[in-house]
């Protein structure tokens, strides 16, 4: 995954590094009030976002306006992202940083590495699929609500924002929230990285279960294990090489694949 360069640059000094983040909890400008005020918010735009379309279709009469507006997670999900974005803004802000220091250095040949965190990461998210519906299930083939998470309708426009402008924004903002601020943070501040596993990961599979929200139980539960494998990995890769851009593009991979299988063209 990393050569030895990389191996040595993650030692390197930069605005988002292990060594300053350290240096700011030691003089009290981060504490563990603002991550974990932080980590369930993105869950909370979420919900918000689907509100937002929910009650524009029961304004305009649809029968059953939550379940019509899951289907276009695709679209009002960006409405979360740019919640989290005015959040990490303020955030960052508070420890003199922009959001792009968030992102820390750039790796040469970002693409390969980018490509090679798809294929080390994605089997694991495949592999959580069939585990989970077998746990919650007792079957392969889990009873996933057709027309809102698989087989979507949408009109043509929507189609073409899920396919171009969907997915290369949520995917940066996802790493940028997740890894970039809240795993680094609470890595420093507990010092152990079973607490970011707990922390981070739990609530990041359990996010998952909210894009869209069907209230469900046990498909709620089924989505929890079908991710946590994957974002495990994911929480892993990061924590090891502190490179959130080939992890950036190993999400929009992902993510891309995610949006083309559930639109039903």
């Amino acid at each position: 995954m990393a050569d030895e360069s990389e191996v040595a640059g993650a030692s390197q000094i930069f605005p988002n590094s292990p060594q300053e983040i350290e240096k700011r909890v030691s003089l009290g400008k981060i504490g563990w009030a603002a991550p974990l005020l932080f980590l369930p918010a993105r869950t909370a735009f979420i919900l918000f976002s689907q509100g937002i379309f929910a009650a524009v279709f029961a304004l305009q009469g649809r029968a059953s306006a939550w379940h019509a507006a899951g289907a276009w997670w695709t679209v009002w999900g960006t409405l979360a992202d740019v919640g989290c974005l005015v959040c990490l803004y303020s955030l960052t802000r508070r420890e003199h940083l922009r959001i792009r220091d968030l992102l820390g250095p750039l790796p040469r040949w970002l693409l390969p590495k980018g490509i090679a965190c798809f294929l080390l990461i994605f089997p694991f998210f495949l592999l959580g699929v069939p585990l989970a519906s077998w746990i919650v299930y007792h079957t392969w083939q889990p009873p996933i609500p057709m027309g809102e998470i698989w087989g979507r309708h949408l009109p043509h426009w929507a189609i073409l924002y899920s396919l171009l402008i969907w997915w290369p924004i949520w995917s940066a903002t996802e790493e940028f929230t997740y890894q970039g601020y809240l795993a680094s943070r609470f890595a420093a501040l507990s010092r152990h990285r079973w607490a970011v596993y707990c922390l981070v990961g739990i609530w990041w599979a359990l996010q998952h279960c909210f894009l869209p929200f069907v209230a469900d139980w046990r498909l709620v539960l089924y989505r929890f294990l079908a991710f946590l494998p994957g974002v495990l990995v994911l929480l892993a890769v990061y924590l090891r090489t502190r490179r959130l851009a080939p992890l950036i593009v190993a999400h929009w991979m992902m993510d891309l694949s995610a949006a083309i299988w559930t639109l039903s063209f």
